[in-house]
């Protein structure tokens, strides 16, 4: 057994291939018929079934999503437990030899939930992909699985992806005869981070990576939802800001901000330059009426803009939200009523009341500034994912792609940026980061999806004409629906670069765009979108 430290813990990896118990003979040409697998022995893997299911409809189990069809597969549904208070549950589906593609893909999960992700998995396996999920070694959403379980959030944090991609080849190679030819992974939000943890803690692990909307700094991002929550409420929990008006603060950021970019579309395409200042929504009364802001709500609104600071210091403890992101639709995921607004307690303080304090009772409002950032960052730095000396990814030879939406008010676009930003930096410069890592920002996006920018386009592909084809992507396709009609397609360009519109055509034609670099401080010839 060969073993490695990572902050401040020590990971045992067990070199599983040398220690599967074979439960065939013959497998290294044909392989282990689908029901066998479930007498196949690995190191702290026990295999509960392995199950070949026709083609036809699926359902998940209670709760994890709804019925599907699905082409013929082989459903092997396993527990992990690396440590002894570990029960990390996965699951692996392995198409028919005639339909797989050679290749495997694991995919991510969202926000705490310990729940596997059949819908992604299913998507997977259409595209003739061996896939597997994991519920990340809990169930349910609630952080209190982490109280008194130290393992179990290390299991959260990073462990259950990186055991689920080991054991989970293992049980593809048995079955079809052969490893994997290329191995992805492919999430967003929970996903994206669990996309930047690989790279960084087990770079070997996938030859290509997709990285979306990553909430990878995991802990800052979560004092920046206390600081949201507590400049946002009154001291008995109720909010400052009624869901009401968030759409009332957009439609004002877009109309000062839409036109920055030459064009007046209904998005903002970089809210970094935009300057919106929610005072302008004052109302004249000097009330509370429903069509503009109270005093109250415009310095809440402004707080939120600016971000978790120390109110002693000054000293930026993380990003705000950008403007644009507060409300848009009905859906609350894409505006600040799910994480800032609606709760009636800071959003993710399980994070203090059961990983950190240990106090189910601790009150958000009794937050040190100036010492608690600091020790939880001392005593749980593993939580995050935000090294940014990528050396071993690289050298692996591994791509990694990452996207997020501008509009996002969930991971704030900004932090991903900065750190986009810092790799760059510590890994000599931006071609040399370009070789292995690209970045594409989707204006009028929300969180992984959602808003009323293109917000639908294909990173596997992408990821796979990278990875196998040596062709890197220069940019991506994105289109927005409505009704289920296409009525919009635009390119994401290369970060840096910047959609601009080439002056002739519709606007809302990807072809009639390109892709530029532009300083800041460019000025911009404004327009007005035609082709709608």
């Amino acid at each position: 057994m060969t073993r490695r430290l990572f902050a401040g813990f020590v990971v045992a990896l067990i070199p599983l291939v040398a220690e599967v118990v074979m439960v065939a003979t013959g497998a290294a040409s044909g392989g282990t018929a689908c029901a066998s697998l479930a007498a196949l022995t690995i190191p702290t893997i026990t295999i509960k079934s392995a199950t070949a299911v026709a083609a036809g409809p699926f359902t998940p189990p209670s709760g994890n999503g709804n019925a599907m069809t699905l082409p013929a597969f082989c459903r092997v549904e396993a527990t992990a437990r690396p440590t002894s208070d570990s029960d990390i549950k996965f699951e692996v589906w392995i198409p028919p030899a005639e339909a797989w593609n050679g290749k495997f893909e694991g995919v991510g999960n969202g926000g705490y939930s310990g729940a596997i992700g059949y819908a992604a998995m299913a998507a997977g396996l259409r595209r003739g992909y061996a896939v597997a999920s994991t519920d990340t070694g809990h169930a349910g959403d609630d952080m209190k699985f982490g109280q008194g379980h130290p393992e179990k959030i290390v299991d959260w944090a990073y462990r259950a992806i990186h055991v689920t991609a080991e054991a989970s080849k293992l049980i593809v190679h048995n079955n079809a005869g052969r490893f994997p030819e290329h191995a992805y992974f492919n999430g967003c939000s929970t996903g994206g981070h669990q996309a930047l943890s690989e790279a960084q803690r087990f770079p070997e692990d996938y030859d290509g990576i997709i990285a979306g909307d990553p909430a990878s700094n995991r802990i800052r991002q979560t004092f920046g939802f206390l600081w949201s929550w507590n400049t946002s409420h009154y001291k008995d929990g109720s909010p400052i800001i009624p869901p009401s008006k968030l759409s009332i603060i957009t439609k004002a950021a877009v109309d000062a901000c839409d036109a920055l970019d030459g064009l007046k579309d209904g998005i903002i395409d970089d809210p970094r330059r935009c300057h919106f200042d929610p005072g302008k929504l004052l109302c004249k009364s000097g009330g509370d009426e429903s069509n503009c802001l109270s005093a109250p709500q415009v310095e809440a609104v402004r707080k939120i803009y600016e971000g978790a600071k120390n109110p002693r210091t000054g000293e930026q403890i993380f990003t705000g939200w950008p403007r644009g992101s507060e409300g848009f639709g009905d859906n609350a995921i894409q505006s600040w009523r799910q994480y800032i607004v609606d709760p009636q307690e800071p959003m993710r303080v399980g994070f203090f009341k059961y990983f950190l304090f240990h106090d189910p009772n601790w009150d958000p409002r009794t937050i040190d500034w100036d010492r608690d950032l600091a020790y939880a960052e001392q005593k749980m730095p593993w939580m995050s994912a935000v090294e940014k000396d990528l050396t071993p990814f690289r050298k692996h030879g591994g791509k990694l792609l990452m996207y997020t939406g501008w509009a996002d008010p969930v991971v704030p676009p900004q932090d991903t940026v900065a750190y986009y930003d810092g790799v760059v930096k510590t890994m000599g410069g931006l071609e040399k980061t370009r070789e292995f890592y690209r970045f594409f920002l989707a204006p009028g996006m929300g969180h992984c999806s959602g808003g009323p920018g293109p917000n639908q386009f294909d990173t596997l592909t992408a990821l796979e004409q990278w990875v196998e084809k040596g062709v890197a992507p220069e940019k991506l396709i994105a289109s927005h629906s409505t009704g289920g009609k296409v009525d919009r397609t635009r390119p994401l360009c290369l970060y840096p670069q910047v959609a601009r519109w080439k002056g002739t055509g519709s606007t809302d034609d990807a072809g009639n765009f390109m892709c530029v670099t532009e300083a800041p401080t460019t000025p911009i010839r404004k327009t007005t979108a035609g082709g709608r």
